[in-house]
């Protein structure tokens, strides 16, 4: 175990988590009064469901042996199985703990596309949009862009984007920003424009009931400065690769 990268790692997952609140509140100050409280939770219900799932089989999905390389075995490490043994990547960090980091990367992806459902889908709905999505989009984009052949075991062999195209995307350009960004047009695109949408009086009055501007912009700072801990392991991970580039 390399105890440089592994502490330097722990850094990035604190900075990472913080994130969290920090988007449930910068989304949550920008809705309505009303809409706040849903608008939160919508944030803390990806990251439970998506937990869930990583647990289950996300992350065996993500890192396990491809099929084609389009997605990796679903039970290969089905439940984190036989991640709790002395097992290190092939950079010398601990499994559990790379784990931890790509579990985090995906309930974000998760919770950033719900700000394209703000005020026009019930809480019910949002997460079972979420878990559908999580399944079918996420993991399989993390399992292409991510997984470079032993990553996680020596004979495994990844996705067709990070072993064909060799693109190295640690920061998450295309698994995260594109990948959530697509799917946010989309549901903006099928839910169709909020009710009053265009109206004058009814702008007016939605800026008027914000919740809090204070609650976007204290949070919006936050995310800008904890978001270094996945530009900065984008950097250590440049570093490693020779000062290849990277994508944002």
């Amino acid at each position: 175990m390399d105890t440089g990268t592994t502490a330097f790692m722990l850094c990035c997952i604190i900075g990472l988590t913080m994130m969290i609140p920090g988007l449930a509140l910068f989304y949550g100050g920008m809705v309505s009064v009303k809409s706040s409280t849903n608008m939160m939770m919508m944030t803390f219900g990806a990251v439970a469901v998506v937990g869930v799932l990583w647990v289950l089989f996300g992350f065996s999905m993500a890192f396990g042996t491809s099929y084609g390389g389009f997605v990796g075995s679903f039970t290969e490490f089905a439940g984190m199985k036989n991640l709790t043994e002395p097992m290190t990547t092939i950079n010398g960090l601990p499994v559990s703990l790379f784990a931890l980091f790509q579990a985090l990367f995906a309930a974000i992806t998760v919770a950033l596309v719900s700000g394209a459902a703000a005020d026009r889908m019930k809480f019910g709905a949002w997460m079972t949009f979420a878990t559908a999505w999580a399944i079918l989009v996420y993991f399989p984009v993390a399992h292409w862009v991510f997984a470079f052949d032993g990553v996680v075991t020596p004979d495994a062999t990844g996705g067709w984007i990070a072993n064909k195209l060799k693109a190295i995307d640690f920061a998450g350009g295309t698994a995260v920003h594109i990948n959530s960004g697509a799917a946010a047009l989309a549901v903006a695109i099928v839910l169709g424009k909020s009710l009053g949408f265009g109206k004058f009086v009814d702008l007016l009055l939605s800026f008027l009931r914000v919740a809090s501007l204070r609650l976007v912009l204290v949070p919006g700072l936050l995310l800008r400065i904890l978001g270094e801990g996945r530009t900065s392991r984008k950097k250590h991970r440049r570093a490693e690769c020779g000062g290849k580039k990277t994508r944002p």
